[in-house]
């Protein structure tokens, strides 16, 4: 494989995922609105699964289409001769690709690394305890901000300041416990680092905020109904906590991968109001949903063999790039 044929390889993937991948966010721009309100009527749990796929969709579809069809097609039927010459158009599409992708990078190394600044940070001023009841232990923060949070991607750690600790009553401290439980148990900080490393539409130019803006919504509101489970008076007691906490004093930025209990851009007055009027419903099965998303996804991988399969497939992608290259 010469240097020139890898060059063109890609150059036409790249090219190839950054028009794919627009044309498919710009179907879901169109949808987006409609989704979002859509999820308003969900079980949160099942909301926030469906805005996370929406918002990862273009990206993993994108990919799927680069590296399961497109790229194949070219090793298989692009002749290994003389260097064809790369039109602009081709150029310019790839460089937009390369752009966003440096950027989502970029985003993700960043976030990451103030994540783990944050981290050690708690490690050498917190103290690592037991609170009543619990089985897991907290780290626990002196000083004055009203800290309640979730740290870390893989590895968990609950963070906790004993000013909130000390203000809160035993229900109230055990709500906000179930809550960060809750955040933990679903891997939300790990979703959050596949949302931030999904690109954006163009380059400076993000084009998800709403989507990403309503999945976290619902996301709490998903943590909310867990710590709950159910009860209306733990309801009640949940939307005490908020409140007490929320009094204590202004809780400082955490990191994007970090999941705090007073979440900048989540509307604190409607999850008090979701909790103060909360109607009990009965608990559906979670395993329903993941056989639905688990199916989805087997079957569009099925798809996409059965697409690799196909010689017309392949020599149809491959008309495709012989009309982007030029």
């Amino acid at each position: 494989m010469t240097g020139s044929y890898l060059f063109r390889l890609l150059c036409l993937s790249m090219a190839s995922f950054f028009l794919v991948h627009l044309a498919l966010a710009a179907a879901l721009s169109l949808l987006a609105p409609a989704a979002i309100r859509l999820s308003e009527r969900l079980r949160p749990q099942l909301a926030a699964r469906l805005l996370l796929l929406l918002r990862l969709a273009p990206t993993g579809l994108s990919l799927l289409m680069v590296a399961g069809l497109l790229a194949p097609s070219y090793l298989w039927l692009e002749p290994r001769g003389a260097p064809e010459p790369i039109g602009w158009a081709c150029l310019a599409a790839a460089a937009l690709g390369l752009a966003v992708w440096s950027l989502s990078i970029a985003r993700t190394l960043r976030a990451a690394g103030r994540s783990l600044r944050h981290i050690r940070r708690c490690q050498r001023t917190a103290r690592k305890t037991y609170l009543r009841g619990e089985t897991a232990p907290v780290w626990l923060m002196e000083g004055p901000a009203p800290l309640v949070m979730l740290a870390g991607v893989l590895h968990s750690h609950l963070v906790i300041s004993r000013r909130v600790v000390s203000a809160l009553s035993g229900d109230q401290l055990a709500a906000v416990l179930r809550h960060e439980r809750a955040h933990s148990r679903s891997r939300d900080n790990f979703k959050r680092l596949l949302v931030l490393m999904a690109p954006g539409i163009l380059p400076f130019f993000h084009g998800f905020s709403r989507l990403e803006q309503a999945w976290a919504r619902v996301t709490e509101w998903a943590a909310d109904d867990f710590a709950v489970a159910g009860d209306t008076h733990r309801s009640l007691t949940l939307a005490a906590a908020l409140v007490r906490v929320a009094r204590l004093g202004k809780v400082p930025a955490p990191p994007v991968l970090v999941t705090s209990l007073m979440p900048n851009g989540v509307d604190l007055s409607a999850r008090v109001d979701r909790l103060l009027h909360f109607v009990p419903t009965p608990s559906k099965p979670g395993g329903v949903a993941r056989l639905l998303s688990g199916g989805a996804g087997l079957l569009l991988g099925a798809s996409v063999v059965a697409l690799m399969a196909q010689p017309v497939a392949l020599h149809t992608a491959h008309e495709f790039l012989e009309a982007l290259i030029r």
